[in-house]
């Protein structure tokens, strides 16, 4: 049995994928990538925050800082006794490709929704009392 270069190559994504929510469907990484995602942060606050929150030990925090290293996730550098972590783009470049296929089942459902909200803002809009309404407690006086 042959396997063609496109079904390797769709098996290869595929499998990177799965991995890639294996290592995301993990809350505490998933926190911790949300801690990175404006730029570098230490370790130590890094762990600080995830200890604070998930109530787990500094060692543990260590574990899956490791796993998203070594998952390609976040990268890690020293600047003097200090490491700092960054999320590394490429893994979430290939979900979010991956996912691609899959966004016209929930993009029309959020299109709909951006138009009742602008609907419900219009006509609230609408619906506002007028200034001398406003003044007079909602009642006219004449």
């Amino acid at each position: 049995m042959t396997i063609s270069a496109f079904a390797y190559i769709d098996n290869t994504i595929y499998s990177v994928v799965m991995e890639a929510f294996d290592v995301l469907g993990d809350p505490v990484r998933r926190r911790i990538l949300e801690l990175l995602v404006d730029g570098e942060s230490p370790a130590g606050m890094l762990g600080a925050v995830v200890q604070d929150e998930f109530g787990i030990s500094q060692p543990a925090v260590s574990a899956h800082l490791r796993v998203l290293r070594e998952n390609g996730f976040a990268s890690v550098r020293a600047v003097g006794t200090r490491r700092l972590y960054a999320v590394e783009p490429e893994p979430l470049r290939e979900l979010d490709e991956w996912l691609g296929r899959y966004r016209k089942f929930w993009s029309q459902r959020l299109d709909a929704l951006e138009t009742e909200l602008a609907r419900g803002r219009r006509d609230r809009r609408n619906s506002r009392p007028t200034t001398d309404e406003e003044r007079d407690g909602g009642e006219i006086q004449g």
